[in-house]
């Protein structure tokens, strides 16, 4: 079971969100040399005992960036040209990014599953992006990030405790 709910989560990220800002800006302020040693840690605590099957909120709720590498890795995987992959599943977003042309994800079944797991878009790979290096580079992302996933907003709240700033 998820802690926190699935349910909860946008209302804690909300109550959260003041002070996880006052913090990550501090964070940038003096970034302790031992940040992404204790970030993996966070990390892989969290996962070992987090399965993502059992939300998949990430991939209903937001889509992934594809790269020009994810696009042609994952036409080839379905046996499209790139091109055909693109009309049929993405559009150009506002920062000429390429992003699905909605959510929930297209390739996402109904056990949260994804149907093109192996080839996934860099994106899916890494969320939430917890144990990312230079992280104090992406905490404008994270804080996006904890209202989405219940393990980005632990691995927070861990955070938190185990550096006090």
């Amino acid at each position: 079971m998820l802690k926190p709910a699935l349910n909860e989560i946008q209302k804690l990220a909300k109550d959260t969100h003041i002070e996880n800002k006052k913090y990550f800006d501090k964070l940038k302020k003096r970034v302790p040399k031992n940040l992404d040693y204790v970030m993996q840690d966070l990390h892989d605590a969290e996962f070992k005992k987090t399965d993502c099957l059992d939300c998949a909120n990430c991939c209903k709720t937001t889509g992934p960036l594809f790269t020009d590498a994810d696009v042609e890795r994952i036409s080839k995987h379905l046996k499209q040209k790139p091109q055909q992959f693109i009309n049929q599943f993405l559009r150009v977003d506002e920062d000429n990014d390429y992003v699905l042309k909605s959510v929930p994800c297209t390739f996402l079944d109904n056990e949260n599953k994804c149907f093109i797991y192996d080839v996934r878009p860099k994106a899916c790979r890494e969320f939430p992006h917890t144990d990312r290096k230079k992280f104090n580079q992406i905490t404008d992302l994270t804080l996006l990030n904890v209202a989405i996933c219940p393990a980005a907003f632990n691995i927070v709240e861990k955070m938190k405790l185990k550096m006090p700033l």
